[in-house]
């Protein structure tokens, strides 16, 4: 009998459960890292005061290379917000005041309850450029234009208020006046915006750009930095953003589970009338086989060929033959 072979049941695929992003990082844990690294950039950050005449030397050299690179002058902007009137100066001078660690701060807590993978991404960098800004501040001190004669700019936060600084650069015990490039007022405020358009699908997250350009018009505008601190943060966050890549989500992992095999139930056989139906054997059935009569094999004829009369040539029979 012959026999068929049917293909195998396939095996269902069960996923493990394993989650795509990483778990999120220990709560206490990361408040000690965060208030840490401020405070490491907030004191580090003192260790540049009394610098005073590098700093201005440094800040004509500054100002001389954005004459030459024919760069707009910080002036042109300050003109159109002192055109806005006292309102809008108190407004920019709040906003450099007020904006820059809280923005930078509710980024982070979105991304750690919302994002863990982007948010442990996201704190590398801004300690990474953090880290970079801090020695540059130390070994290229420099004073912000607000302070230097040659930009006949106006200090928008002593005339309008609000402001973070003492009158006097030596007299400010709390802040370290002399630490304008880069600035992290528009670095931390590029990142914020790189960030949520990584960890965010709207069509409509491209609009975080105006976080660090209105940023950049406010620090501009106030005179509280040069256009090369910000372009000097834009390159630090660049190569922070090519060297600390965004892990990429860990496949869930696939386990093959074979499933169980079900009992076949055995089918009942037709008897003849008179007789009980017999179980059949489960399976495949069988064809059964076709009887095809054989017919049985002749002996083949003698291939002698039948004696015939020879004649001769001229008809008679020849000799020996029946007359």
């Amino acid at each position: 009998m012959d026999s068929r072979t049917e293909p195998a049941e396939q095996e269902p695929e069960i996923a493990s459960g394993r989650p795509d992003t990483p778990a999120r990082p220990p709560l206490v844990r990361e408040l000690l890292l965060v208030v840490g690294l401020f405070l490491v950039y907030k004191f580090g950050r003192q260790l540049a005061n009394g610098h005073t005449g590098e700093a201005f030397r440094n800040a004509h050299r500054v100002w001389d290379a954005e004459r030459f690179l024919r760069l707009p002058g910080e002036g042109s902007v300050q003109d159109a917000l002192l055109g806005g009137g006292d309102t809008l100066v108190h407004v920019a001078n709040t906003y450099y005041a007020t904006v820059h660690f809280p923005a930078t701060l509710a980024f982070l807590v979105w991304l750690y309850v919302r994002r863990p993978r982007h948010y442990v991404w996201a704190r590398r960098i801004l300690a990474a450029l953090t880290a970079a800004a801090l020695a540059l501040h130390l070994g290229f001190p420099l004073a912000p234009p607000r302070l230097l004669d040659a930009a006949h700019l106006v200090d928008t936060a002593q005339v309008y208020g609000p402001s973070v600084y003492a009158a006097k650069p030596a007299t400010d015990s709390m802040a370290n006046q002399f630490a304008a490039m880069p600035s992290l007022h528009f670095g931390w405020a590029l990142m914020v915006a790189v960030g949520l358009i990584v960890a965010t699908s709207s069509r409509w997250r491209w609009l975080w750009l105006l976080h660090p350009l209105f940023t950049l018009l406010v620090i501009v505008g106030t005179a509280n930095h040069y256009w090369l601190d910000a372009v000097a943060a834009t390159a630090l966050l660049g190569i922070a953003l090519a060297v600390l890549r965004l892990p990429h989500p860990a496949r869930s992992r696939i386990v093959r589970r074979s499933a169980p095999a079900s009992a076949p139930v055995p089918a009942l056989a037709s008897a003849p009338p008179g007789r009980e139906p017999t179980a059949r054997p489960a399976g495949p059935e069988a064809p059964q086989a076709r009887h095809v009569p054989q017919t049985p094999q002749t002996p083949h004829a003698s291939r002698t060929p039948a004696p015939q009369l020879a004649t001769s040539a001229a008809g008679a029979p020849a000799p020996g033959g029946d007359r």
